[in-house]
């Protein structure tokens, strides 16, 4: 046969590939590839150690006995295959937990043979999911969980509380609310704050959360440097969780707001003029230790304090994790089971909480079990309350104010106003020196008491603000029906 008749070998291998691969994009234009059959998806241009395309597509060549090919021949046909795959349908990919029909969730148990675990309403299942339902993205944080055992009758909630030192039973049933918000892909759940004295196993008892859904291979990790950093993280797996926390700058703190209720990081892509990369994310968040300093409100709005006490008998690392991994196909078992009788619960969604979405989890957590999982998050959400407004000197000044004012009346000024009156509260007859980071000018002022507005209005406090034709202003008036805490001492 001469050259001309030969197949050339970017057709050879393009044929194999669309034979033994199915090719689709998503939103953001990102090619992935996906062999018959299986749920798992790799993005075609991925170098990454987990396993490429172009790695799984030269090792079929191979062992099929098609041929080996050169690196210029693959890229000729990726690059025909991903410009033919962009005219296809738009589909998703999921890490971890993911949507699916008839009102289902999949949780991907980071196995092999692809096998997840099927939520329904009816119950849950072990299955392989259609390809055209669930594609599942793996990365090198994606760990395998055990498959879960059936007919547990609830005995692996017990073993996880065991294993674990929290110290109220209202922290146990908030840690079990969070378990089951992690499970379901639309709800966005609160960032437990594993808090206690020094030994009291905030560390372990943040790693046998996270391990629960992403499995032995889940651990904690220090808080990265910058905002990219942590969004790079967050996006290579499902739970995050950073251990040790002992200060949280203004910026780590926005970020925390966004990956709880989530957000959309836009970058220049690489070796590119004008092109860009879009990040969409939204993750559960796990956060240990023992005081991070001042909370500002609206990091407060979406934590859930958990508080641990120290054992009394101590046990060896060996020792616990080796219970811990014997008993975690027990505890993934009972929670499912709960996760399903949750989910057929119906009741109302209370209106009075941001995080309206896990409050809605805790009122049916509460219906189905009888526990106290929704006081207990309004009792958190008031204590991390009273947190913002000691770090706050501003806020103990404004609570001061509406101390000497009539419960119904409110007061109207302008933010320069507003600013001299509480500089004049707070100095006092002995003007004393005002404090860093004291609102220096109106606008500055005004930005702080939008911040401080929720936290505020749980003290009875109102902050409204307009335009008039004199100008904007800022109204202050206590409510009513004043709750206590009124009175802050500066």
């Amino acid at each position: 046969m001469s050259d001309d008749e030969k197949t050339p070998a970017r057709e050879i291998i393009t044929e194999y590939a669309q034979s033994h691969f199915r090719y689709f994009r998503t939103a953001d234009g990102t090619v992935y590839a996906q062999r018959n059959g299986h749920p798992v998806a790799r993005p075609i241009r991925s170098q990454g150690t987990t396993g490429s395309h172009r790695q799984e597509l030269m090792v079929g060549l191979y062992r099929d006995g098609v041929g080996v090919f050169n690196g210029t021949a693959l890229k000729e046909a990726l690059d025909l295959i991903e410009a033919l795959a962009l005219t296809e349908d738009v589909q998703a990919v999921h890490i971890r937990v993911a949507p699916g029909w008839d009102g289902a969730t999949w949780l991907d148990l980071g196995r092999a043979d692809g096998r997840s675990v099927r939520i329904h309403p009816t119950g849950w299942d072990i299955a392989v999911p259609d390809p055209r339902e669930v594609c599942w993205r793996r990365t090198q944080l994606t760990g395998e969980l055990p498959l879960p055992a059936r007919d547990t009758d609830g005995k692996g909630i017990d073993l996880l509380l065991r294993l674990c030192n929290f110290a109220t039973a209202q922290t146990e049933c908030l840690a079990i609310a969070w378990l089951i918000g992690c499970l379901e892909p639309s709800v966005p759940v609160p960032a437990p704050f594993l808090t206690g004295p020094q030994g009291a196993g905030k560390s372990t008892g943040g790693r046998m959360l996270t391990r629960i859904i992403e499995g032995m291979s889940g651990d904690l990790r220090r808080a990265p440097k910058d905002e990219e950093n942590l969004i790079a993280a967050v996006a290579a797996g499902w739970v995050t969780a950073l251990d040790n926390l002992s200060h949280m700058t203004p910026d780590l703190s926005d970020a925390m707001c966004c990956i709880v209720t989530g957000a959309e990081n836009v970058k220049r892509a690489l070796f590119t003029d004008g092109d860009v990369f879009r990040a969409r994310y939204r993750r559960p968040l796990l956060l240990t230790g023992i005081d991070v300093g001042v909370i500002r409100p609206d990091l407060a709005e979406r934590l859930l304090p958990l508080r641990l006490e120290r054992p009394r008998v101590r046990r060896t690392e060996a020792e616990l994790w080796a219970d811990y991994a014997e008993a975690l196909p027990v505890v993934l078992g009972s929670l499912l089971d709960l996760t399903v009788k949750v989910r057929a619960v119906e009741v109302e969604t209370p209106t009075d909480l941001r995080m309206a979405d896990f409050a809605h989890l805790c009122a049916q957590l509460d219906a189905a079990t009888g526990f106290g999982s929704l006081a207990a998050y309004r009792a958190a959400l008031d204590d991390l309350n009273d947190d913002v407004i000691e770090g706050d000197l501003l806020a103990q000044t404004v609570l001061r104010h509406a101390a000497d004012v009539e419960p119904g009346t409110a007061q109207r000024m302008t933010s320069t106003e507003w600013l001299h009156h509480l500089t004049r509260l707070y100095t006092g007859e002995e003007c004393r020196p005002l404090p860093k980071g004291w609102p220096t000018t109106g606008k500055v002022l005004s930005d702080r008491l939008k911040r401080l507005q929720p936290t505020l209005a749980a003290r009875g406090v109102l902050i409204d603000s307009g335009r008039t034709y004199e100008g904007r202003y800022i109204e202050i008036s206590r409510s009513p029906a004043a709750p206590p805490h009124q009175q802050q001492t500066l």
